[in-house]
């Protein structure tokens, strides 16, 4: 798993978390799997044909099967923000709602334009391009024309 519960720490007080949960931990291990489900989901490509348009395709089983120090701390910063709101989504006992909601709005804003391509990580594993399939190098266009048709 990305992230483990030591990391949680960085972005929620313990006593907060162990209101909320009332000490069970299953709950953490819910949030941070659905974390990192929401993270893979943004950076992940899907099969529509804008993905093919040249942009950076990253490795997603290698950025979160990384552990420990070899984690990008960018993404794992992202990724304890959207487990936090996973958390807080139970309750919001001495945590101010509002900040959560912008900083989970802002961690998400930010990966979608990692999908885009609008901002980069040079540091995040990528897919490179020559080891493709030939499913995966379909052009974004074709042309031609339909055989000849006749009324005989």
């Amino acid at each position: 798993m990305f992230l483990t519960q030591a990391d949680l720490p960085s972005v929620i007080y313990g006593y907060q978390m162990d209101q909320i949960t009332e000490g069970n931990d299953d709950i953490i291990d819910m949030a941070m799997a659905a974390a990192e489900e929401e993270i893979r989901s943004y950076l992940d490509p899907n099969n529509q044909k804008e993905w093919l348009d040249g942009r950076l395709r990253y490795d997603v089983e290698a950025i979160l099967s990384a552990s420990g120090t070899d984690r990008n701390p960018l993404i794992l910063k992202h990724c304890v923000t959207i487990a936090k709101w996973w958390i807080v989504e139970l309750c919001n006992a001495d945590i101010i709602y509002e900040q959560t909601k912008e900083r989970y709005d802002r961690a998400t804003n930010w990966l979608k334009q990692l999908a885009k391509g609008e901002v980069n990580l040079s540091t995040l594993p990528t897919i490179d391009p020559a080891t493709e399939t030939e499913e995966d190098s379909i052009q974004p266009f074709s042309y031609g024309s339909r055989p000849k048709f006749n009324h005989e």
